[in-house]
């Protein structure tokens, strides 16, 4: 006969339901119990049954990441996120997404997953209003939609745009250029934001040759980096919308010999592991994604236990990393 909890329940000297709070990770169960009831659990060979739970409780105890698994925050956010789930008790899995698609909304409206973090939102996306009509819990993770007021924890963009508008500015560089994000996302939208108030402030125009538009990607970076370079009239600083792209405008540098900061200097946004290595040693815009994925995954667990309620907003303060790649502008290079 198959061992049951309750064999584990004997053996460890404990209740049926404190086996089943202990190996689910109910914070309730003292360390000392649960370490005695996994001990038990190991030498009866007992396996959980996630499929019994769920028609029991009307849980899964599973959480959809919703991804693109292009996109470079994506290996940045997993762990945080499938470690704060894992102290609750909760698994977390993987829904890879490309645009407004139909598999995807099926897989999580089918109530095969108790909540959502949707981290690839663009402003018109429907599925998170889809899963607002749906009664399905969700928090918005990084980028945000303009169709639903819903759970969202995000860095403040706008003020990193000003930041490093603010930054280039102080350096003396009056004569600076862009490589902004897709305006259909959040992200690039408020960093564009931020970056534009503080030229305006400061009465520096952003002319349309200096700016170029893209993804978020290196190659995005590369192209629209060796394009503005092309100018008669080229700027003596770039802001880029995030690392990745600033690293493309990096490298691209090198192809077309361009010295940075020598020449130009580019600041970019994220502060993502790689700006700091020695090859590239970016000025960013430092962004604390761990804190941002844990802070998530509270607010969905606590939607997912009261889903009625007003919906919260969580925004991180944002900092300059100042690395290697800014600098003063050559005086001569263009005139006033």
């Amino acid at each position: 006969m198959s061992v049951t909890s309750h064999d584990v329940a004997r053996l460890a000297g404990v209740s049926q339901p404190t086996v089943s709070r202990a190996l689910r990770g109910d914070p309730r169960v003292a360390r000392a119990t649960r370490e005695r009831v996994v001990e038990a659990a190991a030498a009866l060979g007992y396996v959980t049954s996630e499929l019994g739970r769920s028609l029991k409780t009307r849980e899964t105890r599973q959480i959809a990441m919703v991804a693109d698994l292009e996109n470079p925050l994506y290996p940045v956010l997993v762990p945080a996120l499938h470690d704060a789930f894992a102290q609750h008790g909760y698994r977390m899995v993987l829904l890879a997404e490309r645009g407004d698609d139909m598999d995807t909304y099926a897989r999580l409206l089918d109530r095969s997953v108790d909540g959502a973090v949707l981290t690839t939102s663009l402003l018109r996306s429907s599925l998170p209003l889809r899963l607002a009509e749906q009664g399905m819990p969700f928090v918005q993770l990084n980028r945000t939609s303009e169709l639903v007021d819903a759970d969202a924890v995000t860095a403040d963009n706008v003020a990193g745009g000003a930041l490093a508008a603010r930054f280039l500015l102080d350096l003396g560089h009056r004569h600076i250029g862009a490589i902004f994000g897709p305006e259909e996302t959040s992200t690039a939208r408020d960093r564009e934001r931020g970056f534009r108030s503080v030229l305006d402030e400061a009465g520096i125009s952003l002319p349309s040759r200096w700016v170029r538009r893209g993804w978020y990607g290196y190659q995005d970076g590369r192209d629209q980096f060796l394009s503005l370079m092309k100018v008669d009239r080229r700027p003596s600083a770039v802001f880029c919308v995030n690392d990745h792209v600033a690293i493309g405008a990096l490298n691209a540098g090198i192809e077309a010999r361009i010295r940075v900061p020598e020449d130009v200097s580019v600041v970019g946004f994220d502060d993502l592991a790689m700006a700091s290595w020695p090859a590239f040693r970016l000025t960013t815009i430092k962004v604390d994604f761990g804190r941002m994925a844990h802070q998530a995954a509270e607010l969905l667990v606590a939607r997912v236990k009261h889903p009625d309620g007003t919906p919260r907003h969580e925004t991180f303060p944002v900092a300059l990393s100042e690395r290697s790649t800014h600098g003063k502008p050559v005086k001569d290079r263009l005139p006033a």
